[in-house]
């Protein structure tokens, strides 16, 4: 469906949750522009500020239709794009009177750039006392790597999932999407809402320092506490889990894949008697969670014996019909198409000038009385330059 939103002359929101809220995105790439992104898609003001000429790295990455990057599409969405040159004075001065009376400067520079500049968030926040500053890096502002360039790649590998991730006997295996960015971005934006609930008690801002690495290292739930009080060290294990089973992704009779979710011992009974072995829970190689996934082989066996009489849609219905937690391995043709997805309004179609319209993922989380939008798709370098002249927040 398309979008058509209200809006004020400027192409500002005109509701929303965080309808008021002026941020200036002085950042590159995925991670920290993930954070505005999510902030715009709930009516905050966001104005982008990119180099001249150059722009934003994401301009001219990833697939492109003509010249359209389409990435640069979706991470620049909703956001008023200008450019300024921060390695002259002229730049930097323009853009501290941008500053002037924002809420928040989302930025992702290496650590010191600011400070070199005359731009440190101490010296901002002198002049204006409730900016919020989110600086987004890949080691952190501090600490003996503090200095060292740092991207998504690399933190995923640095922070321990890369290690479990993959097949025991294969290398460890990065993802194939900006995984850590998109996590980064998301905890960006939370940050930054748990510093402006503060400044409503306090009247101040704060800066947020964020390494990539911290919110990856967050995710991985009892990975550090099972090595500091077990000596535990987790290794691939495939589509597996050491807490969980049966966990794993079976193949169906017309080679489609479907993945199974069923280690609490409600739909483990489910699924055996679903796929006619309920005798297996009288087992004791079965017969609890725990044991179940000291014999992971075995179970998978079963069901990867069970699944392959059947296709992938029929093993599903059958699974479903059980009342067993099951999916299927979509791609992401599977995922446009879905009915639930086209049901619930996940993917919007929103028009654009450059490609006419184009299907986009919907913004998150979802608000029952304030819901996100998506206004418009990432401008062409420079749109709103014109609106210096005017003052940039009327």
């Amino acid at each position: 469906m398309s979008v058509d939103t209200p809006t004020d002359e400027g192409g500002r929101p005109s509701n929303g949750s965080l309808e008021g809220l002026r941020v200036v995105e002085v950042a590159t790439m995925l991670a920290a522009p993930f954070s505005g992104m999510l902030l715009a898609d709930h009516g905050a003001d966001v104005v982008k500020v990119e180099m001249p000429e150059v722009g934003d790295g994401i301009r001219q990455w990833g697939h492109r239709k003509g010249d359209v990057a389409l990435y640069w599409k979706v991470l620049a969405r909703n956001k008023r794009t200008v450019t300024l040159d921060l390695h002259e004075e002229a730049g930097r001065e323009r853009l501290r009177h941008l500053l002037a009376d924002a809420d928040v400067l989302i930025e992702n520079f290496r650590p010191g750039t600011l400070e070199r500049w005359g731009l440190s968030p101490n010296g901002l926040r002198a002049a204006n006392e409730r900016l919020v500053v989110l600086r987004v890096s890949g080691w952190g502002q501090d600490g003996p790597y503090a200095d060292r360039p740092g991207f998504g790649t690399l933190v995923e590998a640095f922070s321990g999932f890369a290690h479990i991730n993959g097949w025991p006997d294969r290398p460890p295996t990065l993802p194939p999407f900006g995984l850590a960015d998109s996590m980064a971005g998301m905890i960006g934006a939370f940050g930054i809402l748990c510093a402006l609930r503060e400044r409503d008690r306090s009247g101040r801002g704060q800066v947020i320092d964020l390494a990539l690495y911290e919110p990856m290292l967050a995710a991985l739930g009892s990975l550090v506490i099972d090595y500091d009080q077990q000596g535990i060290v987790q290794d691939r294990m495939g589509n597996r889990t050491p807490f969980s089973a049966p966990r794993n992704a079976y193949q169906g009779s017309d080679g489609g894949w479907f993945a199974i979710s069923a280690s609490n011992q409600n739909t483990a009974t489910r699924l055996l008697t679903t796929i006619g072995r309920p005798e297996l829970l009288d087992d004791p190689r079965f017969a609890t969670n725990t044991v179940r996934t000291a014999h992971q082989d075995e179970l998978d066996q079963v069901i990867s014996a069970w699944a392959a009489l059947r296709t992938r849609d029929e093993a599903i219905a059958d699974l479903n019909a059980g009342g067993v937690p099951v999916a299927p391995v979509n791609s992401v043709a599977d995922i446009v198409g879905n009915e639930h997805v086209v049901a619930r309004g996940s993917l919007i179609r929103v028009a654009d000038d450059e490609l006419g319209e184009a299907l986009v993922q919907a913004p998150v989380p979802r608000l029952c009385d304030t819901p996100g939008q998506v206004r418009f798709l990432g401008r062409p370098l420079g749109s709103d330059d014109d609106q210096w002249t005017g003052g940039l927040w009327r």
